[in-house]
């Protein structure tokens, strides 16, 4: 199994090369747990359900649970800070300089190309997690989603919420959470 260091280290590497913020991290954070053997897509999807029902930043929740499967409290706590420290250091850092060349057009031009392809990451991520929800790999498309309609009607409902309402979507979560307590016990 994977060590303290070997936690902390793959968690530092995705924080380090994330462009995005938390969400954004996770395309990168599922591809490189589960290339490691650490998670399945299962679990790193239900790593993903439970760190969305908590409060607080996502990628330090998702890496938390993954340390927490290889090694216990200590492998959460190297995941976590793996995920948070090296970033936050580096922020710290970086602000000081930021705010000098901010309007720069060379920034400019950058975060012009690096904001969709966050975009693109976080679609991939949705992607992925929706071919496992769905059970794709096992049913196929068609009889997946012909079987799963009631998590596309989930889906759908909590688009249109958070689209054309102000919910909180913490709120959203504990509804689905009884909802599936409800139908799916």
């Amino acid at each position: 199994m994977a060590s303290l260091w070997q936690i902390f280290v793959l968690f530092t590497r995705v924080a380090m090369f994330s462009w995005g913020g938390g969400p954004a991290s996770l395309a990168l954070m599922q591809r490189e747990t589960t290339s490691a053997g650490w998670v399945t897509s299962d679990e790193f999807a239900d790593a993903v359900a439970v760190g969305n029902a908590l409060p607080g930043p996502i990628a330090p929740q998702v890496s938390a649970f993954v340390g927490y499967k290889l090694a216990g409290i200590p492998g959460a706590i190297a995941a976590a800070t793996g995920t948070v420290i090296p970033t936050t250091v580096l922020m710290l850092i970086m602000i000081v300089f930021f705010y000098n060349i901010k309007d720069s057009p060379t920034v400019q031009a950058m975060l012009r190309a690096v904001r969709p392809a966050i975009v693109g990451l976080l679609l991939w991520t949705a992607y992925d997690m929706a071919y496992t929800v769905w059970g794709v790999k096992r049913l196929g498309w068609d009889k997946a989603f012909l079987q799963g309609w009631d998590k596309g009607l989930i889906m759908l409902a909590t688009f249109g919420i958070l689209t054309f309402t102000k919910i909180n979507p913490v709120f959203i979560v504990i509804a689905t959470a009884l909802l599936g307590f409800l139908l799916y016990r």
